[in-house]
């Protein structure tokens, strides 16, 4: 199946040909997927098809025209196009776009960069972060002459080496690799020497000591008060990232403290934090930061919460909002290694995963900022809402929930409810049809109920499963439907004519926000129930009994 992804665009064949052609929309596309890991632009299928048109033919000359217009328009772009023919006998053009070596533009010196499924423009100082993140030779694959191809840890080489023997993942055309030739495979070196990533995952201390940027956590305690109680600091480089994800969790007894929680006649033993949160923390620590920049990483502990502050900022085109969509690679090599030794999932489901599992277990979702320098990410200890632990369980046994459902469960029963343009804001969604991939059955189900319509529709949970799953919430009107508003609007104007929004507000529902308020007294007003008289906050309405 064909559709809009990191790595794919659809694009109509007009785009292309004759007089509709947008060749400057196509070399902006092409930069965008260069600068980010390449992909593909798939012309002659329209953005709501899967195929194109079965007569759809394409000359062979509009292959040349693709290079010689896009080699014309852009600077360091590299692309292949070829003629696809689909299951519908349809043809289209395949449009492959390489990843540029360094960093790509169009000729008449713009920037863009994929995030997610659309095309960002890169300005100002972030030409500068693109030009230091995407240099033509990456920190990764960089040799070092001070470190030869035997010049590895052979207790870390034998580890490494049968970690990939035992995971499912691999291939077993790599596993009957050789050692040293699983050292070209990883680009762990190259010739005779190591390279930096080789250094950092199967090097002596002493070298990757030498790196310079090599990561060291430290682990700090605080009390109520804010005062230091504890230290715990990974300096001496021992140990490579792969091995410090084990070394952090097993050290620090304050990651496996549990507490109790009342459950009917039982009581519940609660996990202080979740190891697979913690864990995909300290892998997001240190595969995503910047290994070209120095700093260490902090795990800061106080008694409500974990504060993870790694050096650097986020990738290029990620931002605290979008990181659950946007996914930019930084360590290439590192994440593939990471992987294929099942230590993280696929890339760009770690938030996913880390937001599943905080929601799931009645705390709040991470609080990622993202400051000058630095990155932090805070996940709270204590639960919240104990009862949504249990919600989740019974709804996910019976249903078998997707990851994106039960993050929606857990967001809904936290609150009184959302509306569609809060649950947008929320997981910074950019367009309001992405909502149905997020509840996806969970209205049928009947799990999710909803009442109004388009960005003011809001959506709540069954009521029924907050009082089984013993979920006490005050009454509320902000679930209120539309026309019952509307019904108390009209009796609180009989009863206080020529009276100001404000006025109607505190008295009929000071929960609703005043903006519902205001909407609702435009619809009474469009059909002709209500009157009003004056402007702004000179405004007064009043029931209209013609």
């Amino acid at each position: 199946m064909n559709s809009e992804n990191q790595t794919t665009d659809l694009k109509s064949l007009r785009v292309v040909t004759g007089k509709t052609a947008d060749w400057d929309d196509i070399a902006q596309d092409c930069v965008c997927f260069a600068n980010s890991r390449g992909g593909r632009l798939l012309i002659g299928i329209e953005d709501s098809d899967l195929l194109p048109p079965a007569e759809q033919k394409i000359p062979l000359e509009l292959l040349n025209r693709l290079r010689k217009r896009i080699s014309e328009l852009t600077v360091n772009v590299q692309v292949s196009p070829q003629i696809v023919t689909a299951v519908n006998d349809g043809q289209f053009v395949e449009l492959t776009i390489f990843q540029a070596n360094g960093v790509a533009s169009t000729s008449g010196g713009r920037y863009y960069l994929r995030v997610g499924d659309s095309c960002r423009p890169v300005v100002g100082d972030d030409v500068m972060r693109l030009v230091n993140e995407r240099p033509g030779l990456s920190w990764e694959a960089m040799e070092s002459p001070d470190a030869a191809r035997t010049d590895v840890d052979t207790d870390k080489l034998n580890d490494f080496v049968r970690s990939i023997h035992e995971s499912e993942r691999v291939k077993d055309s790599v596993k009957d690799k050789s050692p040293d030739e699983l050292l070209d495979h990883y680009q762990l070196a190259s010739g005779n020497s190591l390279t930096h990533l080789g250094i950092l995952l199967l090097g002596t201390a002493l070298n990757r000591a030498r790196l310079g940027t090599a990561p060291v956590i430290q682990f700090l305690k605080f009390d109520e008060q804010r005062q230091k109680i504890n230290k715990i600091v990974w300096d001496d480089y021992t140990l490579s990232p792969v091995e410090l994800v084990d070394a952090v969790w097993r050290t620090i007894p304050d990651f496996r403290e549990t507490y109790e929680l009342p459950d009917g006649m039982f009581r519940q033993n609660i996990a202080a934090f979740e190891e697979k949160v913690i864990r995909e923390l300290l892998v997001n620590a240190l595969v995503h930061r910047p290994y070209t920049q120095r700093g260490d990483i902090f795990l800061n502990l106080y008694p409500d919460r974990l504060e993870v502050v790694n050096p650097g900022r986020l990738p290029l085109g990620v931002t605290p909002q979008n990181i659950l969509h946007a996914s930019q690679r930084r360590n290439d090599g590192l994440a593939r290694v990471f992987h294929d030794l099942k230590m993280m999932e696929r890339e760009g489901s770690g938030f996913d995963l880390m937001y599943d599992q905080m929601l799931s277990s009645g705390r709040p979702a991470p609080v990622i900022n993202e400051g000058t320098d630095s990155v932090s990410v805070t996940i709270k200890r204590r639960i919240v809402v104990p009862q949504v632990i249990r919600l989740i369980e019974v709804a996910n046994s019976r249903f078998q929930l997707s990851q994106r459902e039960r993050i929606t469960i857990g967001l809904l029963a936290q609150s009184e409810g959302m509306t569609t343009k809060e649950f947008c804001n929320r997981l910074d969604l950019d367009n309001v049809g992405k909502i149905k991939s997020w509840f996806g059955r969970l209205e049928k189900l009947k799990i999710v109920q909803s009442s109004g319509k388009t960005q003011g529709k809001r959506y709540f949970i069954d009521p029924s499963l907050l009082r089984d799953a013993d979920i006490v919430s005050t009454t509320t009107l902000t679930r209120m439907e539309p026309h019952r508003l509307e019904a108390l609007i009209i009796e609180d104007l009989n009863r206080y004519p020529n009276s100001a929004i404000s006025d109607i507000h505190s008295r009929i529902a000071p929960e609703i926000k005043r903006r519902r308020i205001k909407k609702t007294l435009d619809d009474l007003i469009f059909q002709g129930k209500v009157g009003k008289t004056g402007d702004f906050r000179w405004r007064r309405y009043w029931v209209n009994n013609d």
